[in-house]
């Protein structure tokens, strides 16, 4: 494989059967997160009749830039789907790539309201502000980044003991810009933070929002889809007051990459951040184009596997599924209060569990852990990865697989303690 890997480019031919076998060989010795015993980071699950459609959508190579007919109709008929399925008013957006340009293109659409015409004069002299917690995504900063803000404007602000946005500490900051004369843009609050799977209290962050005028983004990429499932959607309260959401399609509605949905409230927002009246793009209908509501003129057909997730299995399924996930998280809860050599760091909100490995004589249990995560990849019979939290390395399953089961969820505990076990002393100090 790795000779093959090696080769220069090829000037003639190759069998394709010969040329697919060796991509199916590559594919096997790859990372592939719809594995139902990855638990790293936060994956999808390659759901088949995505895949089916993906097929489809490269056959037919729909352009929509522009109207598209049907495939338009689609697209529509799929954003009011995926609002109405986790409890969000607006139908009005977009299909991305992901939560960065989610994001990003939300943050465009804050940035125009509260300083119109900086997409053509620019910043010039405003001095804006972005706010959002500590344990907000990357993507949250590279957005204030590449949109001419400046990561200096993005006020990180600390969280509660949950982890989670304090409104009381947001009201403060924003106050204190105001004070000085700065403009604050967005609030970016988490429906399901990447670290834990904090929810940021969006009903009391959508007060501090209204009362100053400020534009509210849920960033609910991992965790939104929750909301659709009885007994968690209060958790989410406040969600259908946002100006804008994101939800990773491909995280926890089970597609394949990539398939990410922005949705705002008002259409005209998006309009006003993006449209342009070009020659070459006539609106031969009494509408916008989708090209002027997003920054992406060339988009694959990432609806139809939406739409088509929801014709072929239903919204019940889904909500049953990120259920099981939901169970799965608090199987692996007990698990771990079943041994006393497996410590938690906290209740989890989501589908996120932070635990670490903490035998007596351990050494340093953070370089242990670390350790543990790396031996657990390379023996192979499940892929988790660490995350530090305040200094402290944890182990950090995350259950977004509909595949997934409770034998491997037992499993995670079992080889997680038997490889722990077997790991020699490390280098540092011993902690208590």
């Amino acid at each position: 494989m790795r000779a093959l890997l090696a080769s220069p480019l090829p000037e003639g031919p190759t069998r394709a059967e010969e040329a697919l076998r060796d991509a199916a060989t590559i594919l096997d010795e790859s990372i592939a997160q719809p594995r139902p015993r990855y638990f790293a980071f936060i994956g999808s699950s390659g759901l088949e009749v995505g895949v089916l459609a993906d097929a489809l959508a490269s056959c037919f190579d729909v352009n929509l830039a522009r109207y598209a007919a049907a495939a338009t109709e689609v697209e529509r008929q799929a954003l009011q789907g995926v609002g109405e399925f986790v409890g969000y008013p607006g139908s009005a957006g977009t299909f991305t790539s992901g939560g960065t340009v989610s994001n990003l293109t939300a943050l465009a659409a804050a940035r125009e309201r509260a300083l119109p015409g900086s997409r053509i004069a620019g910043l010039g002299g405003s001095r804006p502000a972005i706010y959002a917690s500590e344990d907000a995504h990357y993507s949250i900063k590279r957005a204030v980044e590449v949109l001419g803000f400046g990561s200096a404007s993005l006020r990180l602000l600390p969280v509660d003991s949950n982890r989670r946005l304090r409104p009381e500490t947001l009201a403060s900051a924003i106050e204190a810009d105001l004070r000085a004369g700065m403009t604050p843009v967005a609030v970016v609050a988490t429906a399901g933070t990447t670290l834990c799977g904090a929810i940021d209290p969006l009903a009391a962050v959508a007060d501090v929002c209204s009362e100053r005028g400020v534009w509210l983004h849920v960033d609910g990429a991992y965790g939104l889809p929750a909301a659709s499932v009885s007994g968690f959607s209060d958790r989410f309260a406040g969600v259908e007051r946002a100006d804008s959401i994101s939800i990773d399609a491909h995280k926890w509605l089970y597609l394949p990459k990539a398939c990410g949905v922005v949705l705002v409230r008002d259409p005209s927002t998006l309009a006003a951040a993006f449209a342009h009246a070009e020659s070459y793009m006539p609106h031969e209908q009494d509408e916008l184009h989708a090209v002027d509501m997003t920054l992406e003129y060339s988009r694959p057909f990432r609806a139809l596997k939406l739409w088509l997730a929801f014709r072929v299995h239903g919204a019940d399924a889904l909500r049953e599924a990120i259920r099981r996930n939901l169970e799965q998280t608090a199987l692996l809860v007990a698990e771990i209060r079943r041994h006393d050599d497996l410590e938690l760091l906290m209740e989890p909100p989501l589908s996120i569990v932070l635990f670490r490995h903490s035998p007596p004589l351990a050494g340093d249990w953070n370089e242990h852990n670390a350790r543990l995560a790396e031996a657990l990849q390379a023996d192979g019979r499940v892929y988790v990865a660490s995350a530090t939290v305040d200094g402290t390395v944890w182990l950090r399953p995350c259950f977004v697989n509909y595949r997934t089961t409770d034998g491997d969820v037992r499993a995670l505990v079992e080889i997680a303690r038997e490889v722990g076990a077997g790991l020699g002393p490390g280098t540092g100090d011993a902690k208590p």
